[in-house]
């Protein structure tokens, strides 16, 4: 059953302008498997983190730090199940979580799809 979706859209040399401008900005948005990653891989993050932020509803008790994009063997993109995201997700009764990123054209888009869980127990 769906629990929530939620896209954004990042602008590339946008995004590069305030990670130069702010370089706390990178420790601060990503953690230290992302930081290292080109600007576009970064704002295709960025994009998904609020992404999942709307598709929850809310960030409630949830901290960038909380929310890591990282890819499978198949370098298909998911949210790493940390535990503050485990318990946000948990909380309200949301299950698994479908992410998906481009860039293109100077943006950069992620889409997430929600899934509430049966029992309303995190999974």
């Amino acid at each position: 059953m769906l629990h929530g979706i939620g896209v954004d859209t990042v602008d590339i040399p946008r995004f590069a302008r305030r990670l130069e401008r702010t370089p706390a900005l990178r420790a601060r948005l990503f953690t230290a498997a992302e930081r290292e990653l080109p600007v576009h891989s970064l704002a295709a993050r960025f994009a998904a983190k609020e992404a999942l932020i709307k598709a929850i509803g809310g960030s409630g008790g949830l901290g960038w730090q909380d929310i890591e994009i990282v890819r499978d063997a198949d370098r298909a993109p998911s949210f790493a199940p940390t535990p503050g995201l485990r318990r946000e997700l948990g909380s309200r009764g949301a299950g698994r979580a479908h992410l998906s990123m481009t860039h293109d054209g100077g943006f950069a888009t992620a889409f997430v799809i929600l899934e509430r869980t049966t029992d309303g127990a995190e999974e």
